[in-house]
């Protein structure tokens, strides 16, 4: 009872403890729930229509395509450019699949299992095509190889190490299904819209009209360029009504952002090319005095390696193969630059002949317990193949079919490094005349080779080549990162950056309108963190110093304006609507100037420059020479004037002003109307013109694209 008593006389310090400790634990577990919110976002990637991707699902996709394009290409890697465009389509891809299908399912439109079956069957998609399930007889898809692919992967699926072999296979096969589901769908949806889209025999007898009815008339011209720019005057109330005017023109879809940056490249220094030219002096002589091609190559560290095989220019690079025919054999050159590939470059010409670009040949590869019972064996073989005994019945003898096959200068040129065995084999293949056999010895064992055919004879060039790209130093590197470090550490305005960066060598070069969607800032590689940094600065901001490019470039950004969602301030078009105002300024000059005027000599009187312009359609734009535009409203305003008539209104065209009379309209000859033709005609424009909904629905779907913070 003593118990109780104390703890109802310490009742309300309990219950808030109690309080506490639940309050506690409630805010540990939504403190946790927040945080795995927040992981969640940092790893989104991108929003369509509310529907957020992650990285690894983005990655997924990418790596999906990537391995697609690899079969389809015959390619191991991609560089970091085609890595890039592979990324934006994956994207953009996304996108279109997310937007049909949203629509589609508001519609009922869908691609039934029995649809692609049927489409299967037919075999006619092109992307069918691209599998390797094609008839190479009658050169169709073929839905029965497809079938027996698909049944053979199954019962390798117990097998792994068959079914690995199936897989790649397999996968490419459901990204083709897939791309056929998506396509079918989108074609679907755009018929729709098109259908939407109806021509008539009306329409179409207009539209007839408008591209083969042709005219032929005296133009009287008064370019814009004839009044000084000066002489108009432009105000700020003229800006605002152009504005108001055209202002959906400014409507931004995605925030952008202005920058001013400095980028400084550190290039060699003069004593960085001296002490390479010493090198490739050395190197020059060394060739020249007779010494080992490939360890003179080797010690100079030439980025093209030497072989000792004889090979086409297309093995060597342009400026290398450029030379050839020019020098003697045995010539070795003094070093020389190369700008576009920024190397100097020394060449020894060792040997130039004749060689067949293609030679068909047959081995027999003869081994043995030892290096000695083979090379019995071989020289058994060869003196009975000597002595004219046959080349297939003895290579069946000893288990091998001894089948003709070609070897041409493309399958080995281009090779990087090649060891002493394959030199003495290639240069034996091309050496030997048609029907001659040499017996070849390797270290495990023996090769009987045959030359059988020889053809396309070619120059070839056995050549030394040394190619070394003029690099800093490390010390020429440091001093120009210590120079740059000191202006982005003493400039942290965008005033003083600009005011400050000619004293030091650099400039400040401005850029509008980056969009997050770029792969780079200013051009240069590895600008990732850069990006980042733009995209979460504040105006006025000046970022640190990034080192990027091949690790070349020294850069520093500046955020000058962001450019959110929504119209462009008329600030940030005045620019723009200057021109255009200026342009309708000098219209109204010239309109004045030609009041009044009832025929072409009138106008030729008020300063007009008279010319025949001849052949004239509604459904083209005519260029006009002595204004040097391309002018629409001109073609639309004679298509309704009659022949014979002179224009009743001054026409108002891109480069200038202009008053005509109609001499003639005609018919193009042969050219007869065809209703059902021209319909069909203005059907195909219609179904192109539904592929503009899907830009307009790109702007509803709402989409977020952060890629920058992860690629």
């Amino acid at each position: 009872m003593a118990a109780l008593g104390k703890i109802r006389k310490r009742g309300v310090a309990l219950v808030c403890i109690i309080g506490l400790g639940l309050f506690a634990f409630i805010a540990e577990e939504a403190f946790r729930s927040c945080e795995a919110t927040k992981n969640q976002q940092r790893q989104q990637i991108g929003e369509v229509l509310g529907n957020k991707i992650n990285v690894q699902e983005f990655q997924a996709l990418v790596d999906e395509y990537q391995d697609v394009l690899k079969i389809t290409q015959n390619r191991d890697n991609f560089t970091e450019e085609e890595l890039n465009s592979i990324k934006d389509e994956v994207w953009s891809s996304y996108i279109n699949e997310q937007i049909i299908q949203n629509e589609a399912e508001k519609l009922g439109l869908t691609v039934t299992d029995q649809e692609l079956q049927n489409m299967l069957k037919e075999g006619t998609n092109p992307m069918l095509l691209q599998t390797p399930f094609v008839n190479q007889q009658t050169g169709r898809f073929d839905v029965t190889m497809l079938t027996k692919f698909l049944d053979d992967y199954k019962k390798a699926s117990t097998n792994p190490q068959v079914a690995e072999s199936y897989q790649s296979i397999y996968k490419y096969w459901q990204f083709i299904e897939k791309q056929i589901r998506q396509q079918t769908l989108a074609q679907k949806y755009q018929a729709l819209m098109a259908n939407c889209l109806i021509s008539n025999p009306i329409s179409a007898k207009m539209a007839f009209e408008g591209q083969n009815q042709e005219s032929d008339i005296q133009l009287a011209s008064i370019a814009y360029s004839s009044i000084n720019d000066n002489d108009v005057k432009i105000d700020d109330s003229d800006l605002k009504a152009k504005y108001d005017e055209k202002k959906e023109m400014f409507k931004q879809e995605v925030e952008t952002r202005d920058i001013k940056y400095v980028d400084f490249q550190v290039v060699a220094s003069a004593a960085d090319r001296k002490a390479l030219e010493k090198t490739m002096t050395d190197a020059s002589n060394k060739l020249q005095s007779g010494a080992t091609p490939s360890e003179v190559v080797r010690k100079a560290q030439s980025q093209f390696p030497y072989t000792g095989i004889a090979a086409t220019k297309r093995a060597y690079p342009s400026d290398i193969a450029a030379k050839l025919d020019s020098m003697a054999v045995g010539q070795t050159t003094a070093p020389f630059e190369t700008k576009f590939d920024n190397t100097l470059n020394v060449v020894k010409l060792i040997s130039k002949t004749q060689m067949p670009d293609s030679i068909e040949y047959r081995q027999i590869q003869v081994g043995g317990a030892t290096v000695e019972a083979a090379k019995k064996t071989a020289d058994s073989i060869y003196n009975a193949l000597k002595a004219g005994a046959d080349f297939e019945a003895l290579a069946q003898k000893y288990g091998q079919t001894a089948q003709k096959q070609w070897l041409t200068s493309a399958m080995y040129e281009n090779s990087t490094t090649m060891d002493e065995e394959s030199k003495n084999y290639l240069n034996a293949i091309n050496s030997l005349g048609a029907g001659e056999l040499k017996n070849l010895e390797f270290a495990q064992g023996n090769i009987i080779l045959q030359v059988t055919a020889r053809k396309a004879m070619v120059d070839k060039y056995d050549v030394a080549v040394i190619k070394h790209t003029i690099d800093f130093s490390k010390s020429t590197y440091s001093e120009a990162y210590n120079k740059f470090s000191q202006f982005v550490s003493e400039n942290k305005t965008i005033e003083d950056m600009e005011k400050n960066a000619a004293k030091f060598g650099f400039t400040v070069s401005p850029r509008k309108d980056l969009y997050n969607s770029e792969h780079n800032v200013a051009g240069l590689r590895a600008t990732r963190e850069t990006m980042k940094w733009i995209f979460a600065a504040k105006e006025g901001e000046v970022s640190p110093l990034y080192e990027c490019g091949n690790n070349d470039h020294l850069l520093v950004v500046a955020l000058t304006k962001v450019n959110p969602v929504g119209y462009r301030s008329l600030d940030g078009v005045k620019d723009m609507l200057k021109s255009e105002v200026l342009r309708d300024k000098k219209f109204e000059q010239i309109k004045a100037k030609l009041e009044g005027v009832k025929d072409i000599a009138a106008a030729q009187a008020k300063g007009a420059k008279i010319d025949s312009v001849n052949q004239i359609t509604f459904g083209a734009p005519v260029f006009v020479q002595s204004t040097g535009a391309s002018e629409p409203a001109l073609a639309g305003a004679v298509s309704a004037v009659k022949a014979g008539d002179f224009s009743k209104a001054v026409v108002k065209g891109n480069g200038g002003a202009y008053l005509f009379k109609v001499l003639k309209k005609s018919n193009r000859e042969g050219v007869k109307f065809d209703a059902k033709q021209v319909e069909a005609q203005l059907q195909m424009q219609a179904t192109q013109a539904a592929r503009v909904f899907i830009q307009e629905l790109y702007q509803k779907a709402g989409v977020v694209d952060n890629r920058y913070l992860f690629f």
